[in-house]
């Protein structure tokens, strides 16, 4: 490409509007921005490529106006700003808001890598009793708040997290048809509430339950999460949960305002924080190599 056809480029990419694109060595990469226009400041969201599904379907609402004039319902300070249920538009001061949806689901797009740290926008769900894939709400969202941690919160936390792991071990072993009677002492024990009985038959097979733990695959912060939750700070126990598609680039102190609102019992802004519009933002970046 001449100087004047590369300047060219640059001057219509900057200019125009359409899906923004990367181009690195002629590949074209796009790259999707959303500004929350609420009645208390904007906030602008960059969202992931690596959540597709995800991605599209958030860009179908916002197209679609599914956003416009609804609330950020549910807000907990140190935690996160939650919004998208479509009941919220002409709800009355004082309802409980969270049940409303798209009349559908979105995949889980749980990408390792994509976590809670403060100012990411990630997707609401139902909880894994009735939701054991994790399958995303068609419409409500949350961006993250948070607070920071300090490593050891983090390694408690990761203990916490694995429990899991142990309880599942623990119920393979009295499963199996050689623990049948150990089993059933287990639940004789457990009917009477007898803590110490529980106790000392749990250390009988504590060293089998430890070797089998000790090979599993278990979840760990990574460095970078680390970085992230003792900095800037975040939610940490919501990783590996909730799909994670896009963060705040602008505008975090509105995020950290709404968060701060007087909220009722359930949660709900006393005073509405309204969602006055969402629209698509474009700008193309152009790189050759």
């Amino acid at each position: 490409m001449n100087k004047k056809n590369l300047l060219l480029a640059i001057v219509l990419g900057i200019s125009t509007l359409g899906v923004a694109t990367t181009f690195a060595g002629h590949t074209g990469v796009k790259e999707t921005k959303v500004k929350i226009h609420t009645n208390v400041g904007d906030i602008v969201i960059k969202l992931y490529n690596e959540t597709p599904q995800t991605r599209d379907n958030f860009i179908k609402l916002v197209n679609n106006k599914f956003y416009d004039s609804t609330l950020f319902h549910r807000v907990i300070q140190g935690f996160m700003i939650q919004g998208g249920d479509p009941n919220s538009k002409n709800a009355k001061p004082g309802a409980m808001l969270g049940n409303g949806d798209a009349g559908y689901t979105v995949p889980a797009e749980i990408v390792p890598g994509l976590f809670h740290k403060k100012g990411v926008l990630a997707t609401a769900r139902q909880g894994d009793q009735v939701n054991p894939t994790k399958a995303s709400s068609g419409c409500q969202f949350y961006i993250v708040q948070g607070k920071k941690f300090t490593n050891g919160a983090l390694d408690t936390m990761e203990e916490r997290m694995n429990f899991g792991i142990k309880q599942q071990i623990f119920t393979k072993i009295i499963g199996r048809t050689e623990n049948a009677a150990l089993k059933s002492k287990f639940i004789k024990f457990q009917n009477e509430s007898n803590i110490d009985s529980l106790q000392a038959l749990t250390k009988t097979i504590e060293p089998e339950i430890d070797s089998l733990y000790n090979k599993a695959d278990k979840f760990k912060f990574t460095p970078e999460q680390r970085a992230a939750y003792t900095t800037v700070g975040g939610t940490p126990q919501l990783d590996n949960n909730y799909t994670v598609f896009g963060e705040v680039i602008k505008g975090i102190e509105i995020v950290d305002k709404i968060a701060a609102v007087k909220t009722d019992h359930n949660d709900r802004p006393v005073d509405d924080v309204r969602i006055v519009g969402m629209k698509i933002t474009h700008k193309f970046l152009l790189w050759y190599l």
